[in-house]
């Protein structure tokens, strides 16, 4: 099975590129799904989590993520234990969905990781990408996707990392400079075909 990671800013057209994967009769990890799945089921996780910021339980029994974030946002040392514990926790149960997916006899699988490169994943991945695209394409983008206002989704693209963060240590750049979809979605698959015929 051949693992490739894929990493970007939001925006910058991620989901179109794990399409092709998916085209493909490849399998798709998403990290942030993992770690929100983990955040519910997981109790071993939401322990560690409560032993480390307090009680973060709603009524109903389930981490409060709002809770949470009040309590991580404006403290950057609290932010890097979260993402410390939380990483950790996505990491092997990431490992968990690799090993499935190979049992399965999937032929691709890819890890869709804000920090492919830090988090150690890219090193289980036989090639990287980044995807990343010009910021006022990515808030255009966000904005359609989401309904939110101008300023809004500015500022959502303003917080994340620049696009050097991502491309730095991967194999390849997708620029979705493109002006349909289709077009990118045409890259992708090139560079797709590039590493599974590789």
């Amino acid at each position: 099975m051949t693992i490739i990671g894929i990493t970007g800013p939001t925006g910058a057209g991620k989901t179109t590129a794990l399409r092709e994967v998916e085209a493909l009769g490849g399998a798709v990890i998403d990290c942030d799904a993992v770690y929100h799945q983990l955040l519910e089921s997981d109790l071993a996780l939401q322990n560690k989590l409560e032993a480390e910021f307090g009680p973060l339980r709603g009524t109903d029994g389930v981490i409060d993520r709002k809770k949470l974030g009040a309590i991580v946002f404006g403290d950057p040392e609290k932010l890097e234990r979260l993402n410390a514990i939380a990483q950790t926790a996505t990491v092997d149960r990431t490992r968990q969905l690799l090993e499935e997916h190979r049992r399965a006899g999937r032929p691709v699988t890819a890890i869709d990781a804000i920090a492919l490169l830090e988090s150690g994943l890219g090193e289980l991945c036989h090639s990287t990408i980044a995807v990343v695209a010009p910021p006022e394409v990515r808030v255009k983008r966000i904005m359609a996707r989401e309904g939110i206002p101008e300023d809004y989704a500015w500022s959502r693209v303003r917080a994340q990392k620049g696009d050097d963060y991502f491309t730095q240590g991967c194999d390849f750049t997708l620029v979705n400079n493109c002006p349909t979809q289709e077009e990118f979605a045409s890259r992708t698959r090139a560079v797709l075909h590039k590493i599974l015929e590789g």
